[in-house]
């Protein structure tokens, strides 16, 4: 069938129309915002408003410069211009932690994720995601933490003794975040769903699922086809470009294998209930090696009721969860804590003085956080560091949010709490709460694990759900796995700083942070196409 000159125009006409609708929505929403009044910087694009200098901005300065100039509350804009609201404000920061049916995660992002790693529980809303969560909680409570500990040592083991071997002849430069990223992607393999991926085996070969969530990932940032594709995830069911067939196919990848496992330990549970003569399993007969078993033995519960119980799909749609929050946080907390005690090498021998007073090279989880300097390591990385640097959430209503202190806005009106409009964003800048002065001080850029011997008052405000930081957030969605985080990070640390001293490779001023998707170190001297890089001198430490 052909298509005439009338249907052309019929088609152009239609799409026209359409656009030039959206268009003035888009205008009316933005010329009606309540957040139009707040002070806040000009937006650089009217497409992208300020998220491209966001994003180019080294070492993550941006936000504090802005919070400096404008206060704890200022506008920037969003795509299309959009105004968006920063706060540092406890109350207001409380109120969007503790409403989280009425903040929720960007309706784009999570558009683009759903539709291309299922409903997992970090992108499941209101009763869904309750119900994922009640599923979930008890493979995250302390005694299945306490089994999973002997991965987290076991893998820490091998990178230790693969390090061993690269500096047997002497200190060696060595790409510590390379490393890093393949311990850690082992670890939540094995320990999230008992697959091994084999990275620190590996000479740069992925396995199958490993090389499909890598795919699904790569190409971060702000860029045209994110827009498009956050704004219409179905363009990824077809669009015919390379960069949507790879997430077409890597998607895929990732159900097939995922349905594989799944099916393959239900059978696995079923077959040990039988051995035992059981009548089922009952929730308070969890035990197993993995989270994935875990979450499985609950969901099959004889005592849940039915219309609690997860599908296979969404069960499935745990994976790229466990993959997203468990791999490269961790990494790149390490990587940076290792980065900070290069540079300050009597905290380095401090917390290596310590950690050779345990006498065993297994320990347990207990054994790893009686361990009080490693514990203010942590807790330190943590601030300055902080894996995600803001966290952005979307209201779902006409609200007003409540503050500790007024805001002025730009006509020198005072307000004593922020009207926000459905639709419009608050951004939550972790980074900059936890390198505030008003909070912590004037050495609060300083790497110093001694504050948390007597950690500042003010800290008491925010509604973190660990150590008072932002870092696993607060609320009914604060991270499930902040305790798998935390033990995993001390026990990696536990071996290479007993094993190994670090020192920089590289003059301090060619580390340079760049912040998408999670803040990381590159070189300065290197293009940013070469990705992430953390070159560190390593050599093999002896007891004098």
């Amino acid at each position: 069938m052909s298509l005439t000159s009338r249907d052309a125009l019929a088609v152009v006409a239609a799409v026209s129309g359409y656009a030039a609708w959206w268009l003035y929505r888009r205008f009316v929403f933005i010329y009606r915002s309540p957040l139009r009044v707040l002070p806040g910087p000009r937006a650089s694009s009217w497409i992208l408003g300020n998220l491209k200098d966001i994003e180019s901005v080294e070492n993550t300065g941006l936000p504090d410069r802005w919070h400096e100039q404008y206060g704890k509350c200022f506008v920037d804009h969003d795509f299309f211009m959009t105004p968006r609201v920063w706060t540092l404000d406890p109350r207001a920061i409380q109120h969007v932690f503790t409403h989280p049916d009425d903040y929720r995660r960007p309706s784009e992002t999570r558009r683009l994720l759903v539709a291309t790693l299922g409903k997992g529980l970090l992108f499941a809303q209101g009763d869904e995601h309750r119900q994922q969560r009640r599923i979930m909680n008890p493979a995250f409570g302390p005694a299945q933490i306490r089994d999973l500990t002997q991965i987290f040592v076991e893998k820490a083991i091998q990178l230790r003794d693969f390090w061993a071997q690269v500096v047997s002849n002497g200190p060696k430069e060595v790409d510590v975040i390379k490393d890093l990223n393949k311990l850690t992607l082992d670890v939540i393999g094995l320990a999230g769903f008992s697959y091994d991926f084999q990275s620190l085996n590996s000479d740069d070969k992925p396995t199958e699922l490993g090389l499909a969530f890598r795919k699904v990932f790569a190409n971060g940032g702000v860029s045209l086809m994110f827009i498009l594709f956050a704004t219409f995830p179905s363009l990824v069911k077809w669009l015919p470009v390379q960069r949507a067939r790879n997430m077409r196919d890597s998607s895929k990848v990732i159900f097939d294998v995922g349905m594989r496992l799944v099916a393959e330990k239900k059978a696995a549970i079923a077959r040990a209930a039988a051995e035992k003569h059981l009548d089922g399993i009952e929730r308070k007969d969890l035990q197993g090696r993995d989270l994935l078993t875990l979450l499985i033995k609950a969901n099959m519960a004889k005592d849940l009721p039915e219309s609690q119980r997860l599908s296979d799909e969404d069960v499935v749609g745990q994976i790229p969860t466990f993959l997203l929050a468990g791999h490269a946080t961790t990494s790149n907390s390490v990587t940076w804590a290792l980065y900070s005690l290069s540079q300050k090498l009597d905290v380095q021998q401090k917390l290596r003085e310590e950690l050779l007073t345990v006498q065993t090279e297994t320990p347990t989880m207990e054994e790893l956080n009686a361990l009080p300097y490693l514990d203010a390591v942590l807790r330190e990385t943590l601030r300055l560091h902080s894996p995600v640097t803001m966290l952005i959430r979307e209201a779902a209503k006409d609200d007003v949010i409540p503050l500790n202190e007024p805001v002025t806005d730009r006509y020198g009106k005072v307000h004593y709490t922020i009207k926000i409009a459905k639709g419009n964003k608050v951004v939550v800048p972790i980074l900059a709460i936890h390198r505030s002065k008003a909070i912590w001080g004037e050495d609060a850029a300083e790497f110093k694990p001694e504050r948390w011997e007597q950690p500042p008052e003010a800290i008491s405000d925010m509604p973190g759900v660990w150590a008072h930081l932002l870092t696993f957030i607060g609320g009914p969605r604060a991270c499930i796995g902040y305790r798998f985080s935390l033990v995993e990070f001390k026990a990696i640390m536990f071996h290479i700083i007993r094993s190994f001293e670090f020192e920089p490779a590289v003059p301090a001023e060619d580390i340079v942070v760049r912040t998408m998707p999670l803040p990381r170190p590159s070189l300065r001297s290197l293009p940013a196409k070469e990705g992430f890089r953390l070159p560190l001198k390593v050599k093999a430490y002896k007891a004098t």
